[in-house]
């Protein structure tokens, strides 16, 4: 490698300072984050040991997981850099069963001696857990796949692109900004890279390469005369891509009032495009209260079935394991076996997955050996199943878990976790205009923005980026201060209409918490462009 290349690449990482917390791991040269790391048959050498160790200590069941964890972190403010972070985190994390009992047990030191010391550890742990335990662990069963791989199906490592390359893209991003008007502006570039391997008593020993990236910002403009503000985040999406993300194509846009973007992302666009949507908030009306036919763009409608639909189907949350930490939910147990409770309208089909081609979620396998799958949640607006894994199968009378368990690094222990969560587009051809052109009265939501909802996941306020009012089936301008309230059964059967498949497109968290300790898990939404009728709407500007 010349020189200049060591340089770009590795130059501006002494400039690492305090990162999220959800940002584990030593600081390395971002040259490191591209070596190769240890070799499948070397990994399964290292887990066999574990899987052995485990066994003769007296486990019924083992698995290990061997994982490499690369985060680089670049972000940016108005013409300097705030923070560059590149960190890797390895080690090993091995779960037992014994006496029907889970036990767990990780260490960063990946020897041979060191992974038979911990896989003796968690079977320690198991049986002295086994003490306390009401009733044993009920594994359901799951064949063995041998040596397999999947990967992200990337054309450009992100970790490959010089820093230096996405510093001076930032720092364009923001300059557009500020000579646009903005008087703030944000950027940043977050890239993710897991490289996990798996091996348990079933047989199974997977290698994994996962990559996720999301790039984003966040653009404001201060009325002088009032002193009032006004900001507008990126219509970009957290991915399950590589950097090609960043190179947008002519069949990425979706135009319209705005021009949003789906599958490529045109940041630079997107930044001018920004700067004058600001402007236009701070000369915008404010929201008339009252009740409104909605119209939810995906990029809007991802957090709606984020927090109202994928968060109560969590089955652990319904036995109340998450009460402490993250609350309950409203769909209890009695509602799914009924087999009739009406969810939603006759339009709400949504289905959980961990496939969709460039979604936060997608991998070949979960993080017990399961092979990844789709399966319907909610059915013609029926209740009809939950996110369940193979310590949870046997509640809901499954043979099989639904592949859903995850855990962020070697050193936490895998539990359920959300899949890819959405909304079915119409499968008869419906455009957004179609949709829009029998609004009487409405609001037409694009982006995401601030929400609450209850510890139920039943009451919620959902606000947004960008609102514009239409009328007699036309949009006639730009609003402001709009929120709207519902609980989640009301607002999903008031669903009238979805976009056909053209619109589908995804959104979605980089970070997701849940759990004690808690963990961080990455997920998408899909969904088309959907009608709401009659949704009570507030002024978030007005005082009481």
């Amino acid at each position: 490698m010349k020189r200049k290349d060591f340089l770009q690449l590795s130059g501006l990482s002494m400039g690492a300072l305090m990162m999220p917390g959800f940002m584990r791991g030593n600081p390395i040269e971002p040259l490191q984050a591209i070596n190769d790391g240890i070799d499948a048959a070397t990994k399964k050498q290292l887990a066999d040991v574990a899987l052995t160790a485990a066994k003769s200590s007296g486990a019924s069941y083992a698995d290990v997981r061997i994982g490499r964890y690369l985060n680089q972190f670049i972000i940016t403010r108005e013409n300097r850099v705030q923070n560059i972070a590149n960190t890797e985190s390895y080690g090993v994390g091995i779960r037992v069963i014994a006496n029907g009992s889970w036990g767990f047990a990780c260490s960063d030191s990946v020897t041979k001696e060191n992974i038979a010391k911990v896989a003796q550890r968690a079977v320690t742990v198991a049986k002295a857990n086994a003490k306390i335990i009401t009733a044993p662990v009920q594994l359901a069963p799951q064949q063995g796949y041998g040596e397999v791989s999947w990967k992200t199906p990337i054309e450009k490592n992100a970790f490959e692109v010089p820093v230096k390359d996405k510093v001076d893209l930032l720092l364009n991003v923001n300059s557009i900004a500020m000579q646009n008007g903005a008087n703030f502006i944000n950027s940043a570039i977050l890239a993710v890279n897991e490289q996990k391997y798996f091996a348990s008593t079933d047989g199974s020993y997977i290698d994994q390469d996962v990559h996720r990236l999301y790039p984003f910002f966040n653009v404001t403009k201060i009325d002088k005369a009032s002193g009032k503000f006004e900001t507008r985040r990126s219509f970009s999406s957290p991915v399950g891509m590589g950097y090609e993300y960043l190179m947008p194509t002519p069949d990425s846009k979706v135009t319209g009032v705005v021009t949003r973007y789906k599958n490529r992302y045109d940041i630079l666009e997107d930044v001018k495009n920004a700067t004058a949507d600001v402007q236009q908030k701070l000369q915008a009306k404010s929201v008339e209260p009252g009740k409104y036919d909605l119209v939810l763009d995906p990029s809007h409608l991802w957090l709606t079935i984020h927090e109202s639909v994928a968060h109560p189907t969590e089955l652990d949350r319904v036995l109340g394991y998450e009460a402490n930490y993250a609350g309950t939910s409203f769909l209890t147990l009695d509602k799914w076996k009924s087999g009739n409770f009406q969810f939603g309208s006759k339009h709400v089909n949504i289905v959980a997955d961990k496939l969709q081609p460039g979604s936060l979620g997608a991998v070949g396998y979960d993080d017990e050996g399961v092979k990844c799958g789709e399966w319907d949640l909610i059915k013609n607006g029926i209740l009809v199943n939950y996110q369940a894994i193979r310590d949870q199968a046997h509640i809901l009378g499954l043979k099989a878990s639904q592949g859903c368990c995850y855990a962020q690094s070697w050193a936490d222990v895998q539990f359920q976790r959300m899949p890819n969560v959405s909304l079915k587009p119409n499968a008869d051809t419906l455009s957004v205009d179609d949709i829009i052109k029998d609004v009487k009265k409405g609001i037409y939501i694009i982006g995401d923005g601030s929400f609450s909802i209850d510890q139920q996941r039943y009451n919620f306020q959902f606000g947004g980026q960008t609102f514009y009012e239409i009328q007699d089936g036309k949009i006639t301008g730009m609003l402001k201060d709009v929120a709207y309230q519902a609980n989640t059964q009301e607002f999903w059967n008031s669903c009238v209409a979805v976009a056909d498949k053209s619109d589908y497109r995804l959104g979605g968290a980089f970070n997701d918490g849940k759990g004690q300790p808690s963990q961080s898990n990455a997920v998408s939404h899909g969904s088309s462009t959907s009608r709401f009728n009659g949704i009570n709407v507030i002024n978030t500007a007005r005082k009481i």
